[in-house]
């Protein structure tokens, strides 16, 4: 069974992410199933019921599509085609600052361990890192860093506001 790190451990991973071919209609199996977002809005009314359906966004979907189902949602996966493709942060966030998604949030695709430092600060808390890597080394490259200068999903506070600094700063009189 493949792995996924979790909420910083390494689990078993018990869904299959559904790719439907392009020039036919997906069938949704049973079981625990992360389908398209084109299927579930288009099969939302018979899928609504199950517990067992999560939902992908490719980095073209308007993550406001499925903002009136996030509450139904138990997972919503970001699909990273390419590592070079950074909009699939930037649905990340706003699921998680405007839309309120509080959810399991996993990066699937192109997953490589040095991007899951920034992925973590945006919202994402499940990483299925790329086949030909290390899981358990990608485990530890979430914490490369003590601290990040820049305001985000995990600490909306920037570095130059969390400390307390006389102003201006004291003169060295040596």
């Amino acid at each position: 069974m493949p792995e996924i790190i979790l909420r910083d451990a390494v689990v078993a991973d018990d869904w299959q992410v559904l790719r439907p071919a392009a020039d036919g209609p997906a069938v949704v199996p049973a079981g625990r199933v992360i389908i398209p977002l084109p299927v579930w809005l288009d099969e939302q009314p018979g899928l609504a019921a199950r517990d067992d359906v999560g939902v992908w966004l490719a980095g073209t979907d308007d993550p406001s599509k499925i903002a009136p189902s996030l509450t139904a949602l138990s997972l919503i996966a970001i699909d990273f085609p390419k590592f070079t493709d950074g909009r699939g942060y930037s649905i990340a966030y706003l699921l998680r600052s405007r839309f309120g998604y509080r959810g399991e949030l996993r990066a699937i695709g192109d997953v490589l361990p040095d991007q899951l430092f920034y992925m973590k600060r945006v919202g994402f808390d499940a990483f299925a890192v790329r086949a030909d890597k290390d899981i358990r080394q990608a485990l530890r490259s979430l914490r490369p860093f003590t601290d990040a200068y820049q305001g985000s999903w995990d600490n909306a506070v920037p570095a130059f506001r969390r400390h307390d600094r006389a102003w201006p700063p004291a003169q060295n009189k040596s």
